[in-house]
Parts: structure tokens; sequence; C-alpha cells
């Protein structure tokens, strides 16, 4: 399956199983880049059909309309150099250490987050609280941390740098806020999956980013299956 099938796929569970389709309609509007007006031109549509559907006020389009909605997404992307079908092939390629990856259609005010899974934040700034998560990735942080260079730890962001990661397998907890320290892009929140402790570095790295250091002791099973429903929430 080449990348544009393999997204178009992607787009179209990910709108169909959705409790709010309009949104994640929005949302993948929104991560190519689209106005209404473009997408309704190309679908031969009036702008208020396509706003109708995001909104709610119309009903949930049918397998066929959201398919021909892809196919527009798709074409008009296309027409412009492909770019974002060159983003997803690229994140694609570094799918080792990455367990899970999801956009939300909605934003996430961070601290609701972090209660959703449990969280327990070790940092002392509050501004970090006040922002929103767009969606996670969670990574298997051993094979990340050793595997990725700097290009290819974009890729762990997804459409957004508003997002949590989630690091499993951590063993002192400094690696990885150092290698967000150093790195130009930050995240929203990061989150340690039950580690073997937590070093005082890390704690102080993320202070300074102004970013929610947490824990959260869940199983893994249910950190996945919590982290996909804030989603449909």
């Amino acid at each position: 399956m080449n990348i544009k099938d393999t997204l178009s796929e992607k787009i179209a569970g990910e709108i169909t199983l959705s409790p709010r389709p309009g949104q994640t309609i929005r949302k993948w509007r929104g991560v190519f880049g689209i106005s209404q007006t473009d997408l309704a031109n190309f679908l031969k549509l009036s702008p208020s059909v396509i706003s109708d559907y995001e909104s709610g006020r119309r009903k949930s389009p049918g397998i066929q309309t959201v398919k021909k909605i892809i196919e527009a997404l798709v074409g008009i992307d296309e027409k412009h150099g492909g770019k974002i079908l060159q983003k997803y092939n690229s994140m694609v390629e570094i799918q080792e250490g990455i367990l899970e990856i999801m956009e939300y259609p909605y934003t996430i005010p961070a601290n609701h987050f972090i209660k959703e899974i449990d969280g327990n934040v070790l940092t002392t700034s509050e501004l970090g609280l006040k922002k929103n998560v767009k969606g996670f990735t969670l990574v298997d942080s051993v094979k990340t941390i050793e595997a990725i260079n700097s290009g290819d730890y974009n890729r762990l962001y997804g459409w957004s740098t508003e997002r949590a990661i989630i690091f499993t397998g951590i063993r002192y907890g400094r690696s990885p806020m150092i290698a967000i320290r150093v790195h130009p892009v930050k995240p929203t929140v990061v989150v340690y999956h039950r580690p073997g402790s937590v070093d005082a570095l890390a704690i102080k790295l993320a202070d300074r980013e102004n970013i929610p250091l947490v824990t959260t002791s869940l199983p893994i099973d249910e950190l996945k299956k919590r982290l996909l429903k804030i989603g449909e929430k």
C-alpha cells in the first residue's frame, strides 16, 4: 500500500469511528491547511455544506461522502506538491519505537489530560498546566533515544507540537528530558510511564522549560485505552 492509500485509510478510520466526525473532518482539513472554501470548491459544493458537517448541524456524512472529502484533501495536497503526504511518509518510516500516536479532534487542557491518565505532576511550574494538548505519542524510551537522530526526533510530534510525549521503559528519567531540553521543538507535557526512578535533574530541566513532568503507574494497556478514549469525549 502506498503512502497516499495508507494516509487515506487512516483518515477514513478516524472519521468513521469518531463520536464527533465533523470535528475530525475539521481537524484533518486543518492538518492539510485547506480552507472550507477551497475544499468546497474542489467538491463542487457550497462552503456552508462543509461548515454544517464540521459543526454537527448536518447529519454525519456517509461513507461515500467521507471518501470524497478524503480524496479532495489528498488531491489538493498533491496539486500543492504533496507536502503533507511527504510528511506523513517520513513519520511512517520511524515506526520502530513508536507504540501509539494519535491526534485529537479538539484541544484538551493539559491539566485535564494529566487527570485522565492518573498523572502525578513532579514539577512546580504551573504555566505548563494552562497549555493545551492536541495529541500524544507513546514511545519506547530506550529504542527512541538510542535509535533516532535529531531529524527523526521532529517526527515524534506528528501533526502538532502541542502534544504529550509518553516515555515507557524509563530507568532513571534523565535521558528523555535532556533530549527534549537540547531540541528546539518542545512538547506540551512529558509523561514517564512507571519509571524506575526520576532523576532530580529531569525535574529541574522540565521546570526550566515550563513543561509539566508527569508520572503514571497505570498498566500499559489501560494507559493506551485511556489515551485513546480522551479524544472521544
